[in-house]
């Protein structure tokens, strides 16, 4: 029994070049955001309830200004 496989090559475009540079400086800029404390913190926080934060007597919002400091006042 024969069988046959196709294998389509990427189709190059001039706006995917021109897009490359800037959705790499993208993904980099993600990467390094989400490697930041204040970045992991807020996750963690998102993974609470607000009723197990209710119950330790915690609100969301003076977590997230806790967590950010200066920069929630932005």
């Amino acid at each position: 029994m024969a069988s046959t496989s196709t294998f389509d090559k990427p189709r190059l475009s001039l706006r995917g070049l021109l897009a490359a540079p800037f959705v790499a400086f993208g993904n980099i800029a993600i990467l390094i955001a989400r490697a930041s404390p204040r970045v992991r913190a807020i996750e963690r926080l998102n993974g609470i309830s607000d009723a197990e934060l209710a119950r330790r007597g915690l609100t969301r919002d003076g977590e997230i200004r806790r967590i950010l400091g200066a920069a929630a006042a932005i």
